[in-house]
């Protein structure tokens, strides 16, 4: 399949082109309030980024192109990061899974079938009592408890978007806030990020009509965000990005050249089939020290410490923290 040549918007470019959110202001006034508050406190703070982008056609948005992403891997993620006592940005597409209630899906483990009414416990004055089935209530004890925890420890602060446009000016404001913790930050980007995009000037305000035969949209680039978060937005932060791909032939490749183009610490490789038993970290433990690839596998049916199924995502989580750690060690004196 060929491409058409589109056009290369740089991100500095991007951001004097594209309108940023509406709500861009009261997002960031809410994210410094607490990265202000974690610094108080001591603690490390990791923005997660989760689920996937649209792109909208028109700017009174009917038709949209999407990316695949239920947000899993963000959100399992995120709860592993608060064990491990970070306080976390979850930055996830609307309505994309989220920490703590990804547990009871809709669609895999709905919440209404966890239930039961007792119709005894009615009378003409009260309805009846609504309790938790006794086989699910030790499950939903330990997830409730920990989404309790997180949110009277005031680690978790959430964010929301839709369209790439959302995604990249919330990615570029937040990196910025939280570069006043230097080291101590650390960017875990799982979100599923569109390729292409249409600029604004270049959309039609309605719907696009049909019944004119086929339809042609030339796209523009995306720009790579990744170069001005290590060299600007945040420079002392510890980045994490993913690289999905469907042919294995090409993960270790292109994690590679992802490293090498943009400088940061980590590219966490996945295969399309295998995301959920095996990853590859790629990095370099040191600026001009060789790249070195070091996987992470499970098996299906693996069991965790507590005796529930294990996610590969305790063991990435334990790994990058382990990482952090020794980066924020590396921290050169100020002297």
């Amino acid at each position: 399949m060929n491409e058409a040549p589109s056009s290369q918007f740089s991100a500095e470019s991007y951001f004097a082109t594209q309108p940023a959110p509406p709500t861009l202001e009261h997002d960031v006034a809410g994210v410094r309030a607490f990265v202000a508050r974690q610094r108080e406190l001591g603690r490390k703070v990791v923005l997660v980024t989760s689920g996937g982008t649209t792109v909208p056609l028109e700017l009174n948005v009917v038709r949209y192109l999407d990316n695949f992403s239920a947000g899993t891997r963000g959100a399992t993620s995120a709860e592993y990061f608060l064990q491990a006592g970070y306080a976390v940005v979850f930055m996830h597409r609307q309505f994309s899974l989220q920490p703590f209630s990804r547990h009871y899906s809709h669609s895999t483990n709905p919440f209404l079938d966890l239930l039961d009414v007792d119709p005894q416990s009615s009378d003409s004055q009260s309805p009846p009592n609504i309790s938790v089935m006794p086989s699910k209530r030790a499950e939903l004890l330990e997830v409730l408890q920990a989404y309790k925890s997180a949110r009277a420890l005031e680690q978790i602060h959430t964010l929301t978007f839709v369209t790439v446009n959302d995604y990249l000016w919330l990615l570029r404001a937040v990196s910025q806030e939280l570069s006043v913790i230097g080291r101590q930050s650390l960017y875990y980007l799982a979100a599923a990020v569109s390729d292409f995009f249409l600029p604004r000037q270049k959309m039609s305000e309605h719907k696009i009509q049909s019944g004119k035969g086929s339809l042609i949209i030339e796209m523009d680039q995306v720009p790579k965000i990744l170069k001005p978060m290590v060299d600007e937005w945040s420079r002392e932060g510890f980045i994490v990005s993913f690289k999905l791909e469907t042919d294995p032939a090409l993960l270790i490749p292109k994690a590679r050249g992802a490293l090498e183009r943009y400088g940061h610490q980590i590219v966490v490789g996945n295969d399309l089939h295998r995301r959920k038993y095996e990853v590859v970290f790629v990095s370099r433990e040191h600026a001009g020290q060789d790249i070195s690839e070091h996987w992470l596998r499970i098996g299906p049916g693996a069991i965790n410490a507590l005796g529930h199924p294990k996610e590969i995502e305790e063991d990435i989580i334990a790994e990058l923290v382990k990482r952090h750690d020794a980066w924020i060690a590396a921290e050169p004196s100020a002297n």
